[in-house]
């Protein structure tokens, strides 16, 4: 008697993300080097960042500010001691040939954020919370720029530019909560959410700003024991980490099913080839030798100082999508996309508070003002002409019968470009509508009466 052969659905993955936040501070973690993002190489050094002999480091006090209000925000505990940790690895683009990070002693612990998981053909969402095991600080390394290729097999040589290193990170360690590509792709947009709401960094993934690590593997249902995990390393797209995971679940499983063993290896994501591929055996946290770090007094963070930046996280993206679906009625699709930005979902509330109806408002911002901002790719929201009571003007003109829907959209460029009262626009270009049947009656009796020929051809 044979067996049948195991499904995917006799498979469940597990999956964990390790992301890496710049924080959007003017200057360097420990030195005053500027940390802005520079296509110049080796611009913005200084003899800390690059671990000259004899100086010594010096913690920003920003950096501690954005870390611990990123924990707040997600629902970490935050330690009152925690010190700064060595962690050792050699290459070219870490100059000090360690790395000073956090190890036992992270800045933030056991939080969670939740996800809406959007369904397009339904228009329903599903929400569930991730777990967050840890949030810590750290500084970035430099970056290598391979000559003659983009990948160091193909390179002839490779220059190191020490711009990024000492950028102030905060690295976010999920608990092995998702199971799904689209999972983890929507945690990590619901990260780059938070950190630009609460503005702590920018979130701009083309630039390195923020960058994921997945850990992944699978196990038969119903099993304890986790698989063998393999990380993909630095995605730089959403859609990469949610095409990478779904490749890389199903390369496992066919492993699995062939009788192949699946090592512990760090692979890398082939946008080309849509495939992951092997880059290094996985090192273990002992290849690293952490020790703490000499040159750096340990941080306590007074429960009064915790309280201050509680008091200033502003509503976040979650809370703002759950009271706009239940005190709204605006759908998950219109929740979701009006609270996608911060700068958008104030400018929102700025309409509702000048009296414009929820659903309407948000049809016009995502509509033909999400249009022009999609032309306008300088353009901003919060910067546009059109002011957020304006556009509450304009709506109730509408609604009053004073001018149509399509004058609306037709006057909406002067308004975008050049701002000032909607009201003020129609009446000076003489587009008001007119809606008082008896005027209407008056003015068709007076046509039918200069055009009798024409009334009796349209009666024939």
């Amino acid at each position: 008697m044979t067996t049948a052969a195991p499904t995917k659905t006799q498979y469940e993955p597990v999956i964990g993300l390790e992301t890496h936040c710049q924080l959007s501070t003017a200057t360097k973690i420990f030195c005053d080097s500027s940390a802005e993002f520079s296509t110049d190489p080796n611009v913005n050094i200084d003899p800390i960042c690059l671990g000259m002999p004899g100086v010594l480091p010096v913690l920003n006090q920003r950096v501690l500010e954005y870390a611990v209000k990123t924990g707040l925000a997600l629902n970490c505990q935050i330690a009152p001691y925690s010190k700064f940790d060595r962690k050792q690895y050699f290459y070219p683009d870490l100059p000090k040939n360690y790395q000073i990070s956090q190890f036992d002693l992270p800045i933030a612990e056991h939080g969670h954020l939740e996800i809406e998981l959007y369904d397009k053909k339904s228009g329903t969402s599903e929400r569930k919370k991730i777990g967050i095991t840890r949030l810590h600080m750290e500084e970035d390394a430099g970056k290598l720029v391979h000559g003659g290729s983009d990948r160091l097999a193909g390179s002839t040589y490779s220059l190191v530019d020490y711009n990024r290193a000492g950028v102030a990170l905060v690295e976010i360690v999920s608990e092995p909560d998702i199971r799904t590509g689209q999972e983890a792709a929507e945690y990590a947009q619901e990260l780059r959410r938070i950190i630009r709401y609460l503005g702590v960094g920018n979130g701009n993934m083309q630039e390195g700003s923020l960058r994921c690590d997945v850990n992944i593997s699978v196990r038969p249902v119903g099993t304890e024991k986790f698989g063998t995990k393999v990380e993909i390393k630095n995605m730089n797209s959403f859609s990469a980490i949610h095409k990478a995971i779904d490749h890389e679940i199903e390369r496992q499983i066919a492993a699995i099913e062939s009788g192949e063993e699946i090592i512990q290896e760090t692979r890398l994501w082939d946008e080309g080839s849509q495939t992951t591929r092997s880059m290094r055996v996985k090192e273990g946290s002992s290849d690293y030798r952490y020790f703490p770090e000499p040159d750096l007094g340990p941080i306590e963070v007074a429960d009064t100082q915790r309280d201050s930046w509680q008091s200033e996280l502003p509503e976040l993206p979650a809370t703002k999508r759950a009271r706009y679906q239940s005190e709204l009625g605006l759908s998950p699709y219109d929740s979701r996309v009006i609270t996608d930005d911060r700068a958008t979902a104030e400018y929102f509330e700025a309409a509702l508070n000048a009296g414009a109806p929820a659903k309407l408002a948000a049809n016009w911002i995502m509509g033909e003002i999400g249009a022009y901002l999609n032309a306008n790719t300088d353009s901003n929201i919060a910067d546009l002409a059109l002011q957020p009571t304006a556009l509450a003007e304009l709506i109730g003109l509408i609604e009053a019968g004073t001018i149509s829907n399509k004058i609306a959209k037709d006057i909406l460029p002067d308004l975008l470009e050049s701002g000032g009262s909607p009201k003020a626009l129609v009446e000076k270009k003489g587009l008001m509508q007119i809606s008082d049947p008896a005027v209407i009656e008056a003015a068709l009796d007076e046509v039918i009466s200069a055009f009798p020929k024409e009334l009796e051809q349209y009666k024939g």
